[in-house]
């Protein structure tokens, strides 16, 4: 097969790091409801959110992780690395369905707060175990807040026939992406759900965002550099963003309607979301923008200590991810139960984003062990004359207190050996 993409070059690129950590602390506040929280997020400023910057940068991540596994080492090996992937993702996911829909049953009957279970979407569960576990282990039934995981699952067990076909073809693949996007917009292509209704992030239009990460990391992005650059696209940028910010806004306050007619105001709002609205995609891509010209890939601010933790739970996102979504579920049960006033919606925010940098920067610390163990067992042994002599300085009592002992031992092996020659030799019978 011939390569026509251009593999991406060695080294992390921070950036991306930092903006999936984002992504993540985004998602938590999100889902968590009726709080100040809320407010902290894009969604309320603009057409798209956390989930469109996770799914963006999780395609261009992926990409740069096993295309270059893939050419330089065949089909298979680079397939078989990324479906290992989505079985970890997927894994982690019926993991954390486990314990969400245990934890939330648990606090609704012994609290006797029953709503928790409609508001989350698992009151069925108690009257239809078999056939919902079956249905969550199918990816068809999902409680409130367990949506990005599935999606991701279908994305990556998918990619690796895209990926190996984007290298060869890349833009007839991106083309062919974008028309299946056109095409299950059109004719609301979903998968179903259980026991009704259809996925909340669509799949046949979703991959269209991961496919631009994608196809940005195979050289799109370098093609797109002049343009990404120039002052026009900037003022663009500048001018969609704050068209969005003012129409997202109009929605919790009326007064801005007046500055839309009704016709465009009904073409953005609500914000169709399942189905990825290609305003949201052009509201990242007015976002990216903003990052390309501002935050180059060298700027020296991605090593301030402030941007550490988004980095570090950027780098951990899986990880990060399913602990914000356990971590939201306790937030709202702490609000409802114990205060919903500001300052306890910002010490559980807050504490949230504590416990799952700690879990980011464990998960760091436990993967660099495991791999310097074996790094250990590998090393050859150092020459004889770089060795620590046997004895050092601080060791010469000890030194001599084991010499002495050995002369001693010799000593007595010498007299026991001369006393029993001599017995021998009494012993001996006369002629």
């Amino acid at each position: 097969m011939k390569i026509r993409a251009t593999i991406p070059a060695h080294g992390r690129d921070l950036r991306l790091d930092l903006f999936r950590g984002l992504a993540n602390w985004l998602i938590f506040f999100g889902h968590i409801p009726n709080t100040v929280l809320a407010w902290f997020t894009t969604r309320n400023y603009g057409f798209s959110d956390g989930a469109d910057l996770f799914v963006f940068i999780s395609g261009y991540t992926a990409t740069l992780v096993y295309s270059r596994m893939m050419v330089e080492r065949g089909f298979v090996i680079g397939a078989t690395r990324l479906w290992r992937r989505a079985w970890q993702i997927y894994v982690a996911l019926l993991l954390l369905f486990l314990f969400y829909t245990a934890s939330i049953h648990y606090a609704a009957h012994g609290t006797e707060l029953r709503a928790l279970l409609d508001r989350f979407n698992v009151a069925i569960l108690m009257d239809h175990p078999d056939e919902i576990l079956l249905q969550a282990i199918l990816l068809r039934f999902k409680p409130v807040n367990l949506d990005v995981l599935p999606l991701y699952v279908v994305l990556m067990t998918a990619f690796p026939f895209a990926l190996w076909l984007m290298l060869s073809r890349p833009d007839v693949v991106m083309l062919a992406s974008f028309a299946l996007y056109l095409t299950a917009r059109h004719f609301h292509w979903d998968f179903t759900s259980y026991p009704a209704g259809v996925w909340y992030f669509d799949p046949f239009t979703w991959q269209f965002l991961f496919m631009i990460g994608a196809w940005l990391a195979l050289g799109g992005a370098a093609r797109l550099t002049a343009i990404a650059h120039s002052r026009w696209s900037l003022v663009l940028a500048v001018a969609f963003l704050i068209f969005a910010f003012v129409m997202t806004l109009s929605g919790p306050i009326p007064a801005l309607r007046a500055l839309f007619p009704e016709w465009l105001r009904a073409a953005f709002v609500p914000n169709d979301k399942t189905y990825l609205a290609p305003y949201r995609v052009a509201h990242l891509a007015a976002l990216i923008v903003l990052v390309v010209q501002f935050i180059p890939k060298d700027w020296h601010g991605l090593k301030w200590p402030v941007f550490a933790p988004l980095i570090k739970c950027g780098q951990h996102s899986l990880e990060v991810f399913c602990v914000g979504v356990y971590l939201a579920f306790v937030a709202h049960f702490v609000l409802i139960t114990v205060s919903h006033s500001l300052p306890a919606q910002l010490v559980v925010g807050i504490g949230g984003l504590a416990i799952m940098t700690a879990v980011a920067w464990y998960r760091g610390w436990s993967k660099e062990v495991d791999r310097f163990v074996p790094r250990l067992a590998l090393m050859p042994a150092p020459p004889k004359e770089l060795l620590a002599p046997t004895w050092h300085a601080l060791s010469e009592r000890s030194r001599r207190r084991h010499e002495l002992a050995d002369r001693l031992k010799q000593e007595r092996r010498r007299s026991r050996s001369a006393s029993a020659a001599g017995d021998a030799a009494t012993r001996r019978p006369r002629d």
